[in-house]
């Protein structure tokens, strides 16, 4: 059965950078589309960005991170990234990637489009 498992959160200040790893196990990363999703404290999950299983096509879902957030995929490693530049208080969540075989990204974000889901992993923006 695919698994999937984040890393990289942690807390850093307004205008620093981190790399969420999404690493992938139990079938080949490359069957699977990539989205990334957050959930701000009291706010309900929103879809961040999305990349092909092919890595041909990069689909985002929230404005306000494009130019700082780009989404990348290693199959040889079985990992994907989410590279988050510029990082604002906003950005403050906890992070999971989620896998959808077979297919490409949707062009709108639709959770239930995703199967495997990783547990998560906390992102803090200080001021």
């Amino acid at each position: 059965q695919l698994q999937l498992v984040e890393s990289g959160g942690d807390l850093v200040q307004s205008g620093g950078s981190l790399r969420l790893s999404c690493a992938a196990s139990g079938f080949p990363v490359d069957y699977y589309s990539i989205g990334w999703f957050r959930q701000a404290p009291g706010k309900e999950r929103e879809g961040v960005v999305c990349i092909s299983d092919t890595g041909a096509r990069t689909t985002y879902y929230i404005d306000s991170v494009k130019g700082r957030f780009t989404i990348a995929r290693d199959n040889a490693k079985q990992a994907v990234y989410l590279q988050m530049n510029n990082l604002k208080p906003e950005d403050t969540a906890d992070y999971y990637c989620a896998a959808r075989g077979f297919a490409d990204c949707p062009s709108t974000v639709q959770e239930n489009y995703f199967g495997a889901w990783g547990q998560g992993t906390q992102v803090t923006v200080s001021s």
